[in-house]
């Protein structure tokens, strides 16, 4: 190693690159790491954020797909719902990744498909279903037999004043009234903050969350309240230093430290309003909330909800082991939502068609020589999505060489160079050049002309495939 001295910093010569495996390991996705604990301040106290702390506890995603997933969209069937259901519970693994999921049950459909789910016998995730605070609504929960309920509770003025038309004493006391039943029938009470980000802190949401937690001392530990903390507008933002109702830090601490509510015991249900939905959930984690809600590819009310496949992407990494999920069972679910009329964009990360496909030709080149540069993992390994190249006139002759050696599922020295396909490279930008086109090249114009310039190549993958 030579080192060389440029200002305050040594260049230091390797003989071996330095790809930061332990970060990177291109099996997984890559790790997030933390140097060591941050201090902050949080209302006049210094708050340490422990990455121990946090791996420590049971860290779990809950999915309202059924739920807060279906008012974005027309209603699922109930076939629809039980497949869907059913992939959910393969994909969380045995270990119960994805902890809960959610049913309405306001609908002879709601009902039937909560009944045909729970029918299948799947351990996780735990079915639960969701009410309105309200108590002919819990007449529902009661017949449908569930452990486990949702009750909406809205926590800001805008939803008490001017939503319910109540005060906030009027508001409290209805509230507590209907969690109290849930109690006598033997039910566990997930109490839904609804605009949680825009409610006052000191003046109804401490009060309230104290009371039940006053309250809840008093069942058997296992109909102890959670606290559904809902940016329901998704006003929250993860930044230290961001006064309340909106910094997420502050939301947390206060609950776990003010009011003492344990992390077991906090969810966190974000909306995408302004592009910080994923972010927003990665770090109630991170600040002492176990369980994070989502949806599958993020489908939820207005702009969505976390995406759960980001978020068990986003478990693995803090991990750092699979953890018992089935990754794979990701493009099974993504295929069957496009099976049902699902339309999924085409850069939507992890599953989108292209999310891993480069039309750039220095990009080609790169996935040629090592396909760690630009692919983000083993994206064959994990989600049976090898990286592809889509053709246009920018993709060179390292692009189209690149396309042809993956189409003819050619590996190590038997991979065609970019002289073997120049008869290809040179059609493709004669369309270009020559005829002026705008378009991409099509898989099937490509294998045509593999078929064309390449004939004893394109007979072997024949009998190959055949």
């Amino acid at each position: 190693m030579t080192v060389a001295t440029t200002g305050r910093f040594e260049l230091r010569e390797v003989e071996e690159p330095n790809l930061l495996d332990e970060m990177f390991d291109y099996a997984l996705p890559p790790k997030i790491e933390f140097d060591a604990p941050i201090h902050e301040e949080i209302d006049g106290q210094v708050v340490t954020f422990d990455p121990a702390e946090m791996l420590a506890r049971d860290l779990v995603i809950t999915d309202t797909t059924l739920r807060d997933g279906q008012q974005a969209r027309a209603p699922y069937t109930v076939e629809q719902q039980v497949a869907i259901y059913d992939m959910l519970a393969r994909l969380g693994g045995p270990n119960g990744v994805i902890r809960q999921t959610e049913f309405f049950l306001y609908t002879a459909n709601d009902r039937k498909a909560l009944d045909d789910c729970r029918a299948l016998g799947h351990r996780y995730p735990e079915i639960t279903s969701w009410i309105r605070a309200d108590k002919g609504d819990f007449r529902l929960v009661k017949e449908a037999e569930v452990k486990e309920t949702g009750l909406l509770t809205p926590s800001s003025d805008y939803h008490i004043f001017y939503k319910l038309k109540k005060d906030r004493r009027k508001a409290f006391d209805d509230y507590i009234e209907v969690i109290e039943a849930a109690w006598e029938a033997g039910i566990r009470p997930r109490v839904h903050l609804e605009d949680l980000t825009r409610a006052d802190f000191d003046g109804f949401v401490l009060p309230y969350v104290s009371e039940l937690k006053r309250r809840s001392e008093q069942v058997p530990p296992d109909l102890h309240v959670k606290i559904r903390l809902c940016d329901t507008m998704g006003f929250g933002v993860p930044s230290p230093g961001v006064a309340l109702p909106r910094s997420i830090p502050k939301i947390i601490y206060r609950m776990t430290h003010d009011v003492g509510m344990p992390p077991e015991c906090l969810e966190w249900h974000g909306h995408n309003d302004f592009h910080k939905v994923h972010v927003n959930g990665a770090t109630a984690w991170l600040y002492g909330c176990n369980a994070v809600n989502t949806t599958l590819l993020g489908f939820g009310e207005r702009t969505g909800n976390p995406p759960l496949e980001g978020a068990l992407i986003e478990y693995i990494a803090l991990r750092g082991d699979l953890c018992g999920i089935d990754t794979r069972m990701i493009q099974e679910i993504a295929d069957y939502m496009r099976s049902i009329g699902v339309e999924i964009a085409s850069n939507y990360p992890f599953v989108g068609r292209d999310f891993n496909t480069t039309r750039a030709g220095i990009h080609a080149g790169g996935l040629r020589a090592d396909e760690r540069i630009y692919n983000i993992f083993d994206t064959t390994a994990l989600f049976g999505r090898p990286p592809r190249v889509a053709i246009t006139d920018k993709s060179g002759v390292d692009g189209i060489a690149l396309w042809v050696n993956d189409y003819l599922g050619l590996e190590g020295d038997a991979r065609l160079s970019k002289i073997k396909v120049h008869k290809v490279a040179r059609w493709v930008m004669d369309q270009y050049e020559v005829h002026g086109r705008l378009s991409a090249i099509t898989d099937e114009e490509l294998e045509e002309q593999v078929k064309e310039h390449l004939p004893d190549h394109y007979a072997q993958r024949i009998r190959r495939a055949g």
